[in-house]
This record gives structure tokens, C-alpha cells and sequence, in this order.
């Protein structure tokens, strides 16, 4: 791991280095802006008193009236009009144009008119200094400064012409109004760059730059790890010089360095930072770097040095590899151990149920539990905890909890227990059935294909004799993933036998025993599923989660039948019509697919990939505010959405039970459960 770190430390310091060199750059090309835009600006203004000059001159050209035609009108169209101008530079030009191109705000005048306006002019004392000619366009002013002043005296004087009068007075309105409007841009766009760069500043994190920059000096950061970091570099160094050491026969050099590198471990011990280092720390590290230099002195070469470090470098690889793998095992192992508590509270709810002799006390129940009227709920768990916690909560927020009816289906390990817990603790006014899957005699191998199957020999190996140990890690984490014991449980396969199950019921709500109820369900039974059989919240996002993840479409079986871009859904709180379910005939679809499958070619282990191929078409969306999923392995989860949510869904390997769980989703979880009963506090529950 220390030469990870310290390429880690390499890599941020590199990114110091350039976000300053990005911070400089950065600084540069605002003053490049800016400078442009204050070029762009007297450009613009320029433009602006260069068109009013432009005017004046297209005012003072001379056209080249043609002759009238025979009903006396002339044609404009062949008239040449020169004028004179000045470019970009300051040069005055001389040009002509159609009278044609023209815009219609030009005031034609006839020839007389025009006369008369010239002799006016030449008798005005302000003309003395006439505009200076030019013979060629292409010749430079000699007198510019000249010819502009008269050019600007001459557009403020129309004392007879009350329409060039008023043209005149509108361009330098727009000239100021522009001017104006340039100014105010500059500013709001000078103080939006400084707002911006002020917001910068406020975000960058200076202790963490003060932390790892090469600049930094060690006392101005009270978090300094200066000298534990150059503690672990020496370390890292002394063992490749050590390697080296050893194959160049420099044995008392190898002892050294590695009774330095002892030491050195010794001394920093789990040490975090500076503070935490032993007082001698700083003395060994001087050591360690007196003996550094003579190895470098003896064995230094940079390409025997760098091929060290490549092969350190790749062995450290490989162990976080390992550790990865053996994280995930752990992970899976702990995921399907019981905790103690929870297999203390089965075993203790069990012998108080036969100890007390309080069996069959749910007969006069049987009214109501067949009562298509009610609301009924179907859970299938071997967790008398969880199983507590979903009833609890769905009754905690039920508007009439009268009319609530949960069926309850487990093993025959837990049944008892479960019926002891429901007898001590009766939910309200609500109505809570408790069975055996075992008492299902028409469960059985001869018409459950995957009941079959589990009991085969070909399934036993897969779950029990894996390279002849069932741990081993070179199986991989989806492989691991999958040997979880409830794919061997038909408590998993038992929703796909819903009619069977209630055949006196039309509707029914399947609830996991990892979900929280934080809403009132009854609305789920007005809803309007047309016609189809399923209802649930998809759970596709852009590419996540479709058909094409959970199914096998290089076999032509799926990809012939089915739409990769399909849209997933989750199990977990799902309405199911069982009018509609027993119309289809959905039970003998699912076990066609599950015959198919049955040396696992079409999917994996599991529920949901036949429930998708099962309810392929058959499934009504419903609103995602009624079901967020993710609490199980998502740390990052929104929430609002949770709290908004109707169910809350901890699917993955952190449950609410566990200590894996999620810190911060527990407390959904942790409000429903009955902390205060005897049974809990006798097997040591904790908030």
C-alpha cells in the first residue's frame, strides 16, 4: 500500500502544480480579454462616428443625373453618385454608387434644389477651409486632422434643411445611446468575472493544497505529515536497494538497510501523521537516511532502480487485487450469516410458543382471511424480525387498519416463532395468518420444475462442490453472489404460486420482509392496471437496469422472444390481479421458461429474471414515489426521494438488520422495530 500512497501523493502534487499553472493562465487570458474588449470598444465607437462622417459625405455627393425620359420623370435607377469617404485607417477614399443600391432614406432633390443648396454653402464663412481632394483612393491625407474638423463642423449645419436636420440628430442619439450601452456591458461583465473568481477562491480547499504542495513549508499546516510520509518513502527505497543489495552479494549492506527498515516500521507503528510518531522517530528517519546515502553512493542505477520499483509496484497490485477478493467473499459470507441476536429471538419465541400451548388460535380468523373485500398482503420470510418490522409499519400508517390482512409464509424452523410473536404482538385491529410452505403438499417436484431442480445433483454441485471448496475465492463475486441460500429456499419461488396459494382472493400486495412502509397502501388497490397483471416500479435508468443484464440474449431462446432495451422492474412491493393471473394462465408460463432453463443457459439463479420473462408484457408501471430501491448498497441515494417514498427497499447485502448496514438508512428501519419487548431485551437488541 506505500507505494501507492506515495504515487497517489505524486499524482496530487502534479495537480497542484497545475491548477496554479491553470490559475496563471487563467489570470493572462482575462487580461487578454480585457485589453480585447476595450480594443473592440473604440472600435465600435469609432465605427459609430465614422458612419456619421459617412453620412455627411453620402449627403455631399454629386450624382450624375440623367436625362428625363418622355414623360418628363427621371430614371433614377441609371443615376452614379460619387462620394467620398474614410476607411478603417483614417484615409479618406473616393467611391461611386448606383443610385439603385440606395436605401429609401435617401431625399432626392432636383437638379436645382441641389444648385441652390451649393451657392448656400459657398457663401457660408464656415467653409473657408474646404475638404481636403484627392486624385487617387489610395493615396494617404495630408491634412486629416483638417478635413475631419470641417467634416464635423459641416454635419451640425442645416439651417435649411430640417430633414438631414433631424437625421443628424437621431445618429447621434444612437452614437450615445450605444456608447452607453458598450459602457454598461464592460462593467457588468468586469463584475461578473470578479464575482466569479471570488467564488473560486472561497471553494478551493487551501489545507488540503497546503497538505501536498511541494511549495508548502511543514509548520505552516498544524496537520503536517512531513516526516511520516519521507519515514515511508525511505522505507520504500531501503527495500529496493536492499533487493539490489542482495543480488550484488553486499551482504552487510542488506543487513543494515534491512535492520533500518524494522526500525523505521517499528517507529511509525499506526501512526496517521506526525503527531502520532514516536519520539524517536525523527532520529531513525535521520538514520535511515545516512544509510540510504551509501547504498545510493555503492548500488545506485537508474534502470536496475526503476525495473525494482516496476516489480514492487505490480506485487502491491496484485495483493490489493487479493484483498479486493477476499473483501467481496466476506462481504457475501456476512451478508447470509444470521446475527446472533435475531437466532436467539427465533429460538426463544419458539419454545415459548410450545411451552405456553397457545396453537390454533388463528381459526377464527378464516372469514376474514379469504374476504376479497379487505386488503390482503402476502410475505414470504424466515426473519420473524423483518416480518415484524413490514406489519408494523404498514399498520402504523394505514388509514383503516381494520381492514388489513397480512399472510404470512415461512419454513417449518421459524413458523412457530412467528406465530409466538404475532400472538404476543397482535397489530391493532389487523389480521395476521401464519403458515408453513411445508403444509403445501401440492408443492412438490412432480409440478414445481425448480423444486426439481434444487433436489438435482447437477445443482448440488454448483452450490457444494465449487473446485472442491465451496469458499474458494477464484469463483469470483457473481459467482459468490449467486450461492446465496435463498436461491435454495422456496420461499424465494413461492410468489409465482400466488393462486394456489389465496384461491379465494382477486388482488393481493407481495411485500419483501426488506421493505418499510412509510405511506398509507391502500390507494394501490384503486389503481387501474389495464388489464395487466403486474404492478411495479421500474427501475431502468438510461441504459441500467434493462432485460439485456439480467438475461442471456446470445441464446436465440431469449433473443427471439424478448427486447434487450426492455425495462426491468423490481420485486420487493408488487399488486398482482389474481383474476388476470389465473385468466393468462401465468403459473404455466413461468414453468415453460423455468424447464428451459433449466441448465441455467437462459439466466442465473434467482426470482427476478424469470419473474421478468414471466410478466413480459403483463406489467403495469407504477409511480416511482411508491417504491425507492437501493438502501441495501447505495450510499449515495437522494434524500428527499426516501423520505417521499411509500416503501423503502433495502435490497443488497447491507440490511437494516446487519451490522453492515448503511449508518444513515438504518433509522428508517430501527423506528418500527419493538425494542422494548421482553424477547428483544433478553437477546441483547441495541439501537
Amino acid at each position: 500500500m506505500v507505494p501507492r500512497r506515495r504515487r497517489i501523493s505524486t499524482s496530487i502534487i502534479a495537480i497542484v502544480i497545475f491548477i496554479t499553472l491553470a490559475r496563471k493562465a487563467l489570470k493572462f487570458m482575462v487580461s487578454a480579454w480585457r485589453c480585447e474588449h476595450h480594443r473592440l470598444l473604440e472600435q465600435r465607437l469609432y465605427s459609430v462616428e465614422h458612419s456619421s462622417k459617412l453620412s455627411y459625405l453620402q449627403d455631399q455627393a454629386t450624382p450624375s443625373y440623367a436625362s428625363p425620359d418622355k414623360s418628363g420623370n427621371l430614371d433614377v435607377k441609371d443615376f452614379d453618385i460619387m462620394m467620398t469617404y474614410s476607411d478603417a485607417s483614417g484615409a479618406v477614399r473616393v467611391g461611386s454608387v448606383k443610385a439603385k443600391d440606395l436605401s429609401s432614406s435617401w431625399v432626392w432633390k432636383t437638379p436645382s434644389h441641389h444648385d441652390d443648396h451649393m451657392k448656400n454653402l459657398e457663401k457660408s464663412k464656415d467653409l473657408s477651409q474646404p475638404i481636403t481632394k484627392y486624385e487617387d483612393s489610395t493615396e494617404h491625407p495630408v491634412e486629416t486632422k483638417q478635413s475631419t474638423e470641417s467634416i464635423v463642423f459641416n454635419t451640425k449645419s442645416y439651417p435649411d434643411d430640417p430633414i438631414k436636420r433631424h437625421r443628424q440628430m437621431l445618429r447621434l442619439k444612437r452614437r450615445e445611446l450605444r456608447t452607453a450601452e458598450l459602457m454598461r456591458q464592460d462593467k457588468e461583465m468586469d463584475a461578473e468575472m470578479e464575482k466569479a473568481a471570488i467564488e473560486r477562491a472561497e471553494g478551493l480547499d487551501t489545507t488540503f493544497i497546503g497538505k501536498y504542495s511541494i511549495w508548502r513549508r511543514d509548520y505552516d499546516n498544524s496537520n503536517s505529515d512531513s516526516t511520516l510520509k519521507l519515514m515511508r518513502d525511505q522505507i520504500i527505497m531501503a527495500k529496493a536497494y536492499a533487493t539490489i543489495a542482495k543480488t550484488k552479494n553486499e551482504s552487510s549492506l542488506y543487513d543494515s538497510l534491512m535492520k533500518c527498515t524494522k526500525d523505521s516500521l517499528s517507529a511509525i507503528g499506526e501512526a496517521n501523521s506526525d503527531a502520532d510518531l514516536q519520539p524517536s522517530a525523527l532520529d531513525q528517519a535521520k538514520a535511515m537516511g545516512g544509510i540510504l546515502a551509501a547504498a545510493k553512493e555503492k548500488l545506485h542505477d537508474f534502470a536496475v532502480l526503476a525495473r525494482k520499483l516496476r516489480a514492487m509496484i505490480q506485487v502491491t497490485e496484485d495483493n490489493v487485487n487479493a484483498l479486493k477478493k477476499e473483501s467481496a467473499f466476506l462481504i457475501q459470507l456476512a451478508a447470509k450469516t444470521i446475527p446472533k441476536p435475531i437466532h436467539c429471538l427465533s429460538q426463544l419465541l419458539t419454545a415459548n410458543y410450545f411451552i405456553s400451548g397457545r396453537a390454533n388460535k388463528d381459526a377464527n380468523l378464516k372469514d376474514r382471511l379469504e374476504d376479497p373485500s379487505l386488503y390482503h398482503y402476502a410475505i414470504f420470510s424466515d426473519n420473524v424480525l423483518a416480518a415484524a418490522v413490514v406489519v408494523n409499519s404498514t399498520i402504523v400508517h394505514a388509514n383503516e387498519p381494520e381492514k388489513h390482512v397480512f399472510h404470512i409464509v415461512t419454513d417449518k424452523l421459524k413458523v412457530s416463532g412467528m406465530k409466538m410473536w404475532f400472538l404476543d404482538n397482535p397489530p391493532s385491529s389487523a389480521s395476521v395468518e401464519v403458515l408453513n410452505i411445508d403444509d403445501f403438499t401440492w408443492l412438490n417436484s412432480s409440478y414445481c420444475p425448480v423444486l426439481r431442480q434444487l433436489e438435482s445433483a447437477r445443482m448440488k454441485e454448483f452450490y457444494f462442490k465449487v473446485n472442491n471448496n465451496p469458499s474458494s475465492l477464484s469463483t469470483g463475486t457473481d459467482q459468490l453472489k449467486y450461492r446465496n441460500p435463498k436461491y435454495l429456499s422456496m420461499l424465494n419461488h413461492l410468489r409465482f404460486y400466488l393462486p394456489e396459494v389465496y384461491p379465494k382472493l382477486n388482488k393481493i400486495l407481495f411485500l419483501d420482509d426488506d421493505i418499510v412502509v412509510q405511506k398509507d397502501l391502500t390507494p394501490l388497490w384503486s389503481v387501474d392496471m389495464k388489464g395487466m397483471v403486474n404492478g411495479a416500479v421500474e427501475t431502468c435508468k438510461e441504459s441500467f437496469h434493462r432485460f439485456d443484464k439480467y438475461l442471456n440474449f446470445s441464446n436465440p431462446l431469449i433473443s427471439e422472444n424478448f427486447d434487450p432495451n426492455a425495462c426491468g422492474w423490481a420485486y420487493g412491493m408488487n399488486m398482482f390481479d389474481l383474476k388476470e393471473w389465473r385468466k393468462r394462465n401465468i403459473t404455466g408460463i413461468y414453468h415453460y421458461w423455468q424447464e428451459l432453463n433449466e441448465d441455467r443457459t437462459l439466466w442465473k439463479l434467482g426470482s427476478l429474471p424469470p419473474g421478468l420473462i414471466t410478466f413480459y408484457n403483463l406489467t403495469y408501471p407504477l409511480d416511482r414515489s411508491w417504491h425507492v430501491l437501493g438502501l441495501g448498497y447505495d450510499p449515495a441515494l437522494n434524500q428527499t426521494a426516501i423520505g417521499n417514498a411509500a416503501v423503502v427497499h433495502y435490497n443488497g447485502n447491507y440490511k437494516p438488520w446487519l451490522d453492515l448496514a448503511i449508518a444513515k438508512y438504518k433509522s428508517y428501519w430501527s423506528r418500527y422495530v419493538m425494542y422494548d419487548s421482553p424477547y428483544l431485551r433478553h437477546c441483547k437488541f441495541t439501537e
